[in-house]
């Protein structure tokens, strides 16, 4: 007979109990910059490369296109990014912080660091480490070849 399922042992329960207190934590502290959490990904994801299309971005964040275009157009209206023209297609737009937008991840980023630090704080250096890698482990092997 096989073990009962339980969720306090299930990957995915666990995954989440996590990543919504981490994500409840990080949007209070963005609420205080005047910004929000869904707002987060696009701009870690700008602040590692810029210039990528709206396509490049939505499959960086892992999230739909039509959601992207949600988050750029608040963005753009926060003077945030700005959209332009891609010179190799006339009907697609290269993303770029604008100054305002790269002076962020200097505020940003250590708020984000900070509640890492709060939930990994259980763990010693190399289990915080382990975790890290087989999460992305896992990950690498969701995204399609």
């Amino acid at each position: 007979m096989s073990e009962r399922f339980k969720r306090e042992t299930s990957l995915g329960w666990l995954v989440n109990v996590v990543a919504r207190s981490m994500a409840q934590e990080l949007d209070s502290l963005l609420k205080a910059q005047g910004l929000s959490l869904k707002l987060w990904p696009t701009l870690m994801c700008l602040w590692e490369q810029e210039g990528l299309t709206q396509a490049e971005l939505a499959r960086a964040v892992w999230v739909p296109e039509y959601t992207t275009t949600r988050v750029l157009d608040s963005l753009e209206a926060d003077g945030l990014i700005e959209r332009r023209a891609d010179p190799r297609s006339r009907r697609s737009y290269r993303i770029h912080l604008t100054a305002q937008g790269r002076d962020l991840h200097e505020r940003l980023v250590p708020l984000a660091m900070a509640v890492n630090a709060q939930h990994l704080a259980p763990l010693d250096e190399a289990e915080a480490e382990q975790l890290g890698h087989l999460l992305t482990k896992i990950i690498q092997n969701l995204q399609p070849s």
